[in-house]
């Protein structure tokens, strides 16, 4: 079974369980990779006749592989569990064999039931496909990896989930898991809700091994693409849930923990899914993750954390009712370290923090004559890293956002008279802000023209 941490329960509803050999906490319980449409196609193809004779005399395969098959296709689940005790072994070499050599669709498809009938139920036999593969170079994954080449729906959703469960029964690493992230990475773009879902449940197998989480976070795009499912959001909470569990994994990683935010600005979603979710289970595991987040990489997410307002909704959830002390003490935690960092953090900080989100609100440091007087110059240090932000801050999307940072500017260039005009020049915010001068919200204009007004006052 595959283990997980029973801190954010899971359903375990489904037809395949997946081996994996990393346990993260004391208590397991089972994850699946399932889903109803996938029953559904296995169903309609199993009910499609392949003519394997017709193969054989193609040359295709041989009479002892024909021979092999009439014992097991569409027999009951007592029969196969005879010739899978007398020749599981042999059998498993044969599908190895027959999903490397064979070319056709519907003959790929069906050795992919056959093998879907001699593990359902029967996680341990998965394990004759390593026996079977002892000298092999490059099985028992190889074949797999060939298969997702195929352009079958069915093929690649059925490759994908047994080479998954190979993945997670196997001592060694699989030499193409690069290639294969590099798949599920396009399959989580699909604008298929069934084949995004099923993927996610690989990854949250595949997560479970601690390695792959950082070649999966290497993989070009991997990581893009599942940020993005998580902020397109879904209407069913077991997905959600799913997608946020794939996440969780990710962040016993101290090194994502550190960057996940910064690049992909996550925590005002997780924050939005939690004060939104109706299942308990959501928000205990956006707790999870803040917990990681925290205790592993403390500096790179609570000024995050607070500019989100992270700290009043878990001074909420504090006031609730949970069964579960861990969510209790969970809570607690957070509450304490981002109070702890709210105290310490000077204005100008939190200030800085703000602006490092991209998400501008009209917080006290903005209008304080007092703190531009004091923290103008401040823009310039580390290579005018905060006055860059500004700058890039001007091409938002986001009237709010563009009449701050075109504010902002003003009060800079206002307090830094001479450096200001020609840095604003030499990074190209001038010109953006006078651009500006004829946006369509009147905020935007408004401040627009007063940044400009102080430009050019200060010449």
């Amino acid at each position: 079974m595959l283990f997980a941490q029973n801190l954010p329960e899971t359903e375990t509803s489904g037809i395949t369980s997946v081996l994996v050999r990393e346990d993260l906490v004391s208590d397991v319980t089972l994850t699946v990779i399932s889903h109803p449409y996938l029953d559904d196609l296995l169903e309609k193809i199993r009910g499609e006749a392949v003519p394997w004779s017709d193969y054989k005399g193609a040359g295709l395969i041989t009479e002892d592989e024909v021979a092999m098959i009439a014992h097991v296709e569409n027999k009951s689940s007592e029969e196969i569990s005879s010739a899978m005790s007398e020749h599981g072994i042999h059998y498993a070499a044969m599908y190895l064999s027959l999903i490397h050599k064979l070319a056709r669709v519907d003959a790929i498809q069906k050795v992919l039931i056959l093998i879907h009938d001699m593990i359902h139920d029967h996680d341990e036999r998965i394990q004759l496909f390593h026996e079977a593969s002892k000298g092999k170079e490059g099985f028992p994954f190889t074949p797999f990896h060939r298969a997702l080449h195929i352009n079958d729906e069915f093929i690649t959703i059925q490759s994908s989930k047994i080479l998954t469960m190979l993945i997670c029964s196997s001592p060694k690493q699989d030499p193409n898991i690069n290639e294969f992230f590099r798949n599920i990475t396009f399959q989580l773009q699909s604008r298929q809700a069934h084949t995004v879902e099923l993927n996610i449940q690989i990854l949250n197998a595949l997560f479970h091994i601690p390695p792959y989480r950082m070649i999966f976070w290497d993989t070009l795009h991997a990581m893009n693409s599942l940020v993005n499912v998580l902020k397109r959001g879904s209407s069913n909470p077991q997905k959600v849930y799913e997608t946020l569990f794939a996440i969780w994994l990710l962040t016993f990683e101290k090194q994502i923990s550190t960057h996940l935010n910064a690049k992909y600005d996550v925590i005002p979603t997780l924050i939005d899914i939690a004060k939104s979710a109706v299942k308990e289970k959501i928000i205990r595991i956006v707790v999870a993750i803040f917990k990681n987040f925290i205790q592993l990489a403390p500096k790179s997410n609570l000024s995050a954390m607070l500019v989100a307002k992270l700290l009043p909704f878990v001074e909420h959830l504090g006031t609730r009712k949970w069964s579960d002390q861990d969510m209790k003490d969970d809570i607690g935690f957070i509450q304490t370290e981002l109070q702890g960092s709210f105290q310490s953090m000077t204005t100008f900080e939190v200030y800085a923090s703000e602006l490092e989100t991209g998400k501008l609100e009209w917080s006290p440091p903005h209008k304080s004559e007092n703190f531009w007087r004091e923290n103008a110059s401040r823009l310039d240090e580390e290579g005018h890293k905060l006055l860059k932000i500004l700058a890039r801050l001007l091409s938002s999307s986001s009237p709010l956002v563009l009449a701050i940072a075109c504010h902002d500017l003003g009060q800079y260039v206002k307090y830094r008279p001479t450096e200001g005009k020609q840095l604003l020049q030499s990074i190209g915010a001038k010109q953006r802000i006078m651009k500006l001068m004829t946006h369509e919200d009147p905020d935007v204009r408004y401040y627009a023209l007063s940044a400009t007004q102080k430009y050019f006052a200060m010449v």
